[in-house]
């Protein structure tokens, strides 16, 4: 089992840089810590929210108040009152969520489930942690190493895991849990934590420690600094809560902090004070859309179109905000209710997530309905060509195959390669529309990999200690993988495998061009 390192760090160049220590996998920080600014409060950006009677879809299962998962295919995984672990599905019912048989350790009492990937979750137990995984809670190679007690997971631009621990800042690379230090110090005592640009636009990693807020960037492979910022955090003020809102086509990612005084955003314009009714308590965000809590009242951001809601006709009482996804749903925990709320009947995109790469020429995509009154029509809409109509109820973008059964995958063939949007909307008979819009990025088959020269050795490196004998099933052969490679493919583009953290995205790109290329020995 492999352990955090404490060897010191390897010197690069510069004394105040660090970089990966190849021969390990293992990895330490730079000394760039800069004291927090204290300059005058940036211009305020006074927030006008837009009562919306909030769309509500009610939990079978009561949920603990306590945080959770959200997938943005709809539903989540949480925890239960009575310390379960629960999977929902998008209309509230539940779905499969078992412990994997081949598990050493027992699974606990649930205390929160953390995300790791878009459709992959960490659960923590008081006997350990598990990884949430198409209905299996797998134990880690890593379980035992970690221990309990996390504070906030994230996932940069970059494909990095990271998790804030009592003990330090972690991140997962390559399968291997390491630890990042500075002076050869752990960066214990982390409060709050999310990914989102640093100030010059590499990816990010925010944290608050010590009462400074500080951002963790990459500057070269293996090579992590750890920064201050430039927030305009005043003497007295401190962080209480961060949220990252991701990237959409053209357009930066940013970070909101909740302080105990205000909210603070920044974009690519700069720090700016947003101004809500009243300070929030809590303060959530997913893909382009930022949730706030304060006291009974649960206000919505869509930097998109860079408007605020506030939520009406919810039941009395204060909710608790447990996770929101990139649809701009939210759960919420309302005395002894448990809801996924949201400003309309959203569509959700299967076959796409959030920021995806996109390799093959054609992919079934296909849309899923909440519950409730049917739309009039149903449309996707690739950037602003013309819309394609889809009808029900498997709502697929390609339509169907000659059978009438088989969905048909839509053709990527006069796309251009980089940045797009895809997006699906419900047109209701009032005049009303729900859409969703998923940006991604589409890179298509520029070589064609192979199994020996570019599969095995991420076998080897990545899959061969779970998927030769067991927990998982053999793929230690050419032909298993062959006769496995749409789910494979599927695993890994989702992020959901392999199950102590993602590849790196090309480790991704490689398996998804091997697969679409006819998955060649």
């Amino acid at each position: 089992m492999s352990t955090p390192s404490s060897r010191p760090w390897q010197r690069h160049g510069s004394p105040t840089v660090a970089r990966f220590i190849p021969s390990s996998l293992l990895f330490c920080a730079a000394m760039l810590f800069v004291a927090c600014g204290e300059d005058a409060p940036p211009g305020s950006n006074p927030a006008k929210p837009a009562a919306f009677t909030a769309t509500q879809v009610a939990s079978s299962q009561g949920l603990a108040p306590a945080r959770g998962f959200a997938d943005q295919s709809g539903g989540g995984i949480f925890a239960t009152p009575e310390g379960g672990a629960v999977r929902l599905r998008l209309d509230g019912t539940k779905a499969a969520l078992s412990p994997h048989p081949k598990n050493l350790a027992t699974l606990g009492r649930v205390v929160a489930t953390f995300r790791l990937g878009p459709h992959s979750a960490l659960v923590e137990t008081d006997t350990g942690l598990f990884l949430a995984d198409q209905g299996w809670l797998i134990e880690p190679l890593w379980q035992q190493v970690l221990g309990t007690g996390i504070v906030a997971t994230a996932q940069t631009a970059d494909g990095a895991a990271w998790i804030a621990h009592p003990t330090g800042l972690f991140q997962i690379q390559g399968g291997t849990l390491a630890s990042l230090k500075l002076s050869g110090q752990p960066l214990s005592g982390i409060t709050t934590m999310t990914a989102a640009p640093a100030e010059d636009g590499l990816p990010g990693l925010w944290f608050a420690r010590q009462g400074k807020l500080n951002v963790v960037v990459a500057s070269a492979p293996g090579v992590y600094q750890v920064r201050g910022t430039d927030a305009p955090i005043t003497a007295g003020e401190t962080v209480e809560a961060l949220a990252g809102l991701g990237a959409g086509t053209g357009v930066s990612g940013e970070v909101w902090v909740l302080t105990s005084t205000r909210v603070l955003r920044r974009n690519t314009e700069g720090w700016t004070t947003v101004e809500l009714p009243s300070r929030p308590q809590q303060l959530m965000g997913a893909g382009r859309f930022l949730w706030a809590r304060s006291d009974a009242k649960l206000f919505v951001f869509d930097a998109d179109a860079g408007t605020w809601g506030v939520a009406e006709g919810l039941p009395s009482g204060t909710p608790t905000l447990l996770a929101v996804d990139e649809s701009g749903c939210a759960w919420v925990e309302l005395d002894g209710r448990s809801l996924a709320v949201s400003k309309g009947a959203v569509p959700r995109l299967q076959g796409l997530h959030q920021g995806m790469l996109v390799v093959e020429d054609g992919m079934v995509l296909r849309a899923t309905l909440p519950p409730g009154t049917p739309p009039k029509s149903v449309a996707f809409q690739l950037d602003q060509a013309e819309e394609i109509a889809s009808a029900g109820p498997d709502y697929s973008m390609g339509g169907l195959e000659a059978d009438a059964v088989t969905l048909k995958a839509f053709s990527f063939a006069t796309v251009t390669p980089g940045g797009h949007t895809l997006s699906v909307v419900s047109r209701f008979e009032d005049g009303t529309e729900a859409r969703r819009a998923v940006p991604f990025t589409y890179q298509p088959l520029t070589t064609t990999p192979s199994y020996a020269r570019d599969i095995r050795p991420i076998h080897e490196a990545r899959c061969a200690k779970c998927h030769t004998t067991s927990p998982g099933r053999p793929l230690n052969t050419y032909d298993l993988w062959k006769s496995n490679a749409q789910l494979i493919n599927a695993s890994v583009r989702d992020l959901r495998m392999p199950a102590d953290g993602p590849l790196d995205p090309q480790g991704i790109a490689l398996i998804q061009r091997w697969v679409a290329s006819g998955a060649l020995p």
